[in-house]
């Protein structure tokens, strides 16, 4: 069996992803848990405009909406790169500002690391 990869986090999307319910962390949890172990959660998809590797779990949580985007492709973790709750009224897209963000922490990440 391979050996799941670690998961690594960004302070500030660590930080966001505390303030969510306990039971949408537990649900993110496990969909993390599923790619560090080379799988993909039924939640996640690609995260389109960043390339082959980012992707983004969605997921719907009592009339809220809550995302969590992560790398694969950085050195050998899964790299949780945002965390949200998305308050756009602009249907299923992510919200420009947020997608601003996420390039910006994916920058300096691949940046930071050799």
């Amino acid at each position: 069996m391979r050996q799941a990869r670690p998961i690594s986090w960004i302070k500030a999307a660590r930080k966001d992803f505390d303030t969510f319910p306990a039971e949408a962390q537990a649900i993110f949890a496990t969909a993390l848990v599923d790619a560090a172990n080379g799988g993909k959660h039924e939640i996640a998809k690609p995260l389109s405009g960043l390339g082959a590797g980012v992707l983004e779990i969605a997921l719907a949580y009592r009339r809220n909406a809550f995302r969590v985007v992560y790398a694969l492709q950085l050195r050998d973790a899964v790299w949780v790169i945002h965390a949200f709750q998305k308050k756009s009224t602009q249907g299923m897209k992510t919200p420009k500002h947020e997608m601003d963000l996420v390039k910006s922490r994916l920058k300096q990440l691949r940046e930071m690391l050799p």
